[in-house]
């Protein structure tokens, strides 16, 4: 597998918000959103392979590739819609029948392995040092620890999920960012949370995003030791359903509502950017 690079040297515009983002772990090089996408966002040069080269030839908000992936591997950065690809709510629909979005009527296997579905729950993967620190940790832990889980029957299902509205916090029972579950379940169980600036700079208000505590310890990113040990611990619970009561929780009402207004008082200028003019 290849990760996703841009060249910058080829792009007018790398502040570009609407580009698409292709997770390297579910990725099977297909080269499908290479060859079905018009706007030559993909250096066809590096087929199969899918190198995001200009993304700044995106369009705002097109989900065409992500649309035609078959493992449900494309998400996008500036995503606010609510879209899942269609590969995982295939796979979900096959999986679940209680309607919620949990892992709760996960077969306990599938064919001769063993479900594990790991879940990346976050607010943003752009500015916030908490989400992209415990990102880029989570993805070095998958990877090292995939390869034992798989030889020993597991099927490794690793998805993640931007919580960028309250209508999919609310789907996805969020209570904090970051969340990591597995099958379901939170792997640390107890929320902690924080001031964070970078979220509070988002929404224009005060906003507490998680800590994580270990051996007395509290981190804002959680070590890789900390992540493995509580996947690998959490290897012999049962999927859980978090289909029933949630409330969103005060904190995140304040995010989403402050980032609506950011933006609403962003877009009332006419010049489309962030200049706070009047």
């Amino acid at each position: 597998m290849h990760s996703n690079i841009f060249s910058y040297k080829e792009v007018t515009t790398i502040a570009k918000k609407w580009y698409p983002v292709i997770d390297i772990l579910s990725c099977t090089e297909c080269g499908t959103c290479i060859n079905f996408c018009s706007h030559g966002v993909y250096d066809k040069k590096k087929f199969p392979v899918p190198i995001v080269a200009y993304p700044d030839y995106c369009i705002d908000h097109c989900h065409d590739c992500g649309n035609k992936c078959p493992q449900g591997a494309i998400s996008y950065v500036g995503e606010d819609t609510g879209w899942i690809p269609p590969a995982i709510k295939e796979n979900e629909n096959a999986e679940y029948d209680c309607g919620c979005c949990c892992s709760c009527h996960a077969d306990a296997e599938v064919g001769t392995d063993r479900k594990l579905r790991i879940e990346y729950l976050y607010l943003d993967l752009t500015t916030c040092d908490r989400c992209i620190g415990t990102d880029t940790v989570l993805d070095e832990v998958v990877a090292v620890l995939r390869p034992a889980l798989e030889l020993a029957g597991y099927a490794i299902d690793y998805q993640k999920k931007e919580m960028s509205t309250p209508q999919l916090a609310e789907q996805y029972h969020f209570l904090s960012s970051p969340t990591i579950l597995v099958n379901g379940q939170d792997i640390f169980g107890t929320v902690k949370e924080s001031n964070c600036d970078c979220c509070g700079e988002i929404a224009g208000v005060n906003v507490d995003c998680r800590v994580f505590e270990y051996e007395g310890k509290t981190y804002e990113v959680p070590t890789k030791e900390m992540l493995a040990n509580a996947i690998l611990k959490s290897l012999n619970t049962q999927p859980t359903c978090s289909c029933g009561a949630y409330e969103l929780p005060e904190n995140l009402k304040q995010f989403y509502e402050g980032k609506m207004k950011k933006f609403e008082n962003v877009s009332s200028c006419g010049c489309g950017c962030s200049c706070n003019c009047e």
